[in-house]
């Protein structure tokens, strides 16, 4: 069963009921953000550079630790690219289902792997997407205690499922608005399809006008400028 259908529902109930998160960024504005869960990968995330080099777009990576640590070459490329670069966990383990201590042991493992591969400092990596959106008041509540900022997402077109690019471009397309904060795959799932996808999309949403930026110029326009701390 596909739930494409229901993320924007989702989206809707969530938002209001959450605040503190980041969900998207200014309605007046035609900034949106690109960003890829689930990497670094070999092969996927080092296609998918080549068409964000092309046109010139800056993206936000939310990556596993366990990926940092297998390929450090990988997300040293991207990081020199100046992409943003967030925390997944280390593992893609739904945040709920652990302890607190290993919820923060396993963001502050994401942060070391990252600090081995790139040499970003934890202070410069305290964005956190949490695997499959899920969590708790309990977890928003910890992260918030540890200086995390949590960013969750307002078009989700599902591409972890292979609906096929078409599809995906679509389910972008029908939702996509200003300050949107679009979540793609470059792992495992879904990152088979993630360069073409976004090759696909690019230059139309550039054509409508939009403005690519990271998840962190969001926070600005949204905190005004404190970036929710």
């Amino acid at each position: 069963m596909q739930l494409a259908p229901l993320f924007p529902i989702f989206y809707r109930i969530l938002k209001p009921t959450f605040p503190n998160c980041l969900w998207c960024g200014d309605a007046n504005s035609k900034m949106i953000a690109l960003t890829f869960d689930d990497g670094p990968h070999p092969q996927y995330t080092k296609q998918l550079l080549k068409v964000l080099d092309r046109y010139n777009v800056t993206a936000s990576f939310f990556w596993l630790g366990t990926c940092v640590n297998r390929s450090p070459d990988i997300a040293k490329q991207v990081c020199d690219r100046g992409h943003w670069i967030g925390l997944h966990g280390y593992e893609h383990q739904n945040f709920p289902m652990l302890s607190p201590t290993a919820l923060k042991d396993s963001l502050e493992n994401t942060q070391a792997a990252i600090y081995h591969a790139c040499h970003l400092t934890p202070d410069k990596v305290r964005d956190v997407r949490p695997p499959n959106g899920l969590f708790t008041p309990t977890t928003l509540k910890l992260l918030s205690q540890w200086n995390y900022r949590p960013v969750m997402w307002s078009v989700v077109p599902e591409d972890w499922v292979r609906p096929g690019i078409t599809t995906v471009v679509q389910r972008i397309f029908q939702q996509v608005c200003n300050g949107s904060l679009i979540v793609l795959h470059d792992g495992a799932c879904g990152g088979q399809d993630v360069t073409a996808t976004t090759q696909a999309l690019i230059p139309q949403l550039m054509e409508q006008g939009y403005q690519f930026v990271t998840v962190d110029t969001l926070w600005k326009q949204t905190r005004g400028g404190n970036g929710g701390s």
